[in-house]
């Protein structure tokens, strides 16, 4: 009997306080229908401010560029060409570990860095028919001039075409620095849709879009350039070396020839009992031998440097490019006005029940101290 009393006292207390919340949300609900007047003219004004927002606010143009990158991968052909070298104490490269230290989620870190950021900024392109780096159209069209007016440091600084990035102030320098962190924090954004796959896409979006488009492409030229010519230094030195080393030999090889010729002519009619008369021309002989040997493996090693560093070569094809004109994103005015409505109404609600809770925890506490 105790127990089902003290059920029943839970239960009814349970329901009262369901009550209770029930007639606290419909008292509230009509405080702020009371109150309408004051909701309706913040929403007014939320809606009055989303409105010229939208209307004065520029739109962003989106330009978005996608490139895929060729995996490396050793054919049976190139490694047993490269281990037929290794016997003459040969290093081709091409043994290293695949993918190198500027693929996959490396590359996409590479096109967000700091010296491939700047680099681009100091890339002269042609705007309107005039040549110029993205440096100083950035500056131009954000209309950064305009707001250097009382500082004569920043006002008249420029970044020429072809200028040395080595002789620049040290003002210059940290106007790059702003630069790459603005950009690289707000406007470039470098992913994949999926990790198993190639291709990267590059987004740039900016209020200009003349600049979002040769941004884009430029940067994604300065990158592959940077990466091809790092992945493929190692097989370049080495064909240049065996390429030198080959020239050598070969005019090692004409001089020999030349000597033996010179040698018969010197005793076109030799004794034949006179045997020192042949040994000049049999030493050169023996020198056309040797050179003749070395010549046609160092012709046969430069040819397998060559295969190789065909084969470190990467493949960076470009897929989809920024074509004008770009993808307009931009908040429309009756979308503004709407969303300012919404925002100044919800705002309003808001600090109108936090009055009421206020205005009732000031009376409680006034009728308990009483």
């Amino acid at each position: 009997m105790i127990n089902e009393d003290q059920d029943r006292t839970l239960d009814n207390s349970g329901e009262i306080s369901l009550k209770e919340l029930v007639l606290k949300v419909r008292g509230w609900g009509c405080y702020l229908l009371s109150k309408w007047t004051i909701i309706f003219f913040a929403a007014l004004l939320g809606g009055t401010i989303g409105f010229i927002y939208a209307y004065f606010s520029k739109p962003i143009f989106k330009a978005e560029l996608s490139f895929a990158l060729q995996d490396e991968k050793s054919g049976s052909g190139i490694s047993s060409a490269l281990g037929l070298a290794s016997q003459f104490g040969i290093d081709l490269g091409g043994s290293g570990a695949v993918g190198g230290e500027f693929s996959g989620d490396n590359l996409m870190l590479l096109m967000k860095s700091r010296s491939m950021v700047e680099k681009v900024l100091l890339t002269p392109v042609s705007i309107h028919n005039k040549s110029e780096t993205l440096a100083d159209f950035y500056i131009d069209f954000n209309k950064f001039r305009s707001r250097w007016q009382n500082q004569p440091e920043l006002r008249n600084i420029h970044f020429l075409p072809g200028a040395d990035h080595s002789k620049f102030t040290l003002t210059q320098d940290s106007l790059l620095g702003v630069f790459y962190s603005n950009l690289v924090t707000h406007n470039v954004t470098v992913d994949r849709v999926d990790k198993k796959m190639s291709v990267i896409f590059l987004r740039v979006t900016s209020t200009n879009e003349l600049f979002s488009k040769c941004f884009a492409e430029v940067l994604a030229r300065v990158v592959a350039d940077f990466y091809i010519q790092t992945k493929i230094k190692k097989g370049t030195q080495n064909v240049a070396i065996l390429q030198r080393q080959t020239d050598s030999v070969r005019r090692m090889l004409n001089n020999a020839l030349s000597g033996v010729a010179s040698s018969l002519d010197a005793a076109p009619n030799a004794n034949p009992l006179m045997q020192t008369l042949r040994v000049p021309s049999q030493r050169r002989q023996v020198d056309v031998q040797a050179n003749t040997a070395i010549l046609t493996e160092l012709v046969k090693n430069l040819e397998i440097a060559k295969m190789s560093l065909l084969q470190e070569t990467p493949l960076i094809q470009v897929i989809d490019r920024p074509i004008l004109p770009l993808e307009k994103d931009r908040i429309g005015k009756l979308k503004g006005f709407v969303i300012g409505s919404v925002i100044g109404f919800m705002l309003m609600a808001v600090a109108l029940l936090i009055t009421l809770f206020y205005k009732s925890a000031v009376g409680d506490l006034s009728n308990t101290n009483y």
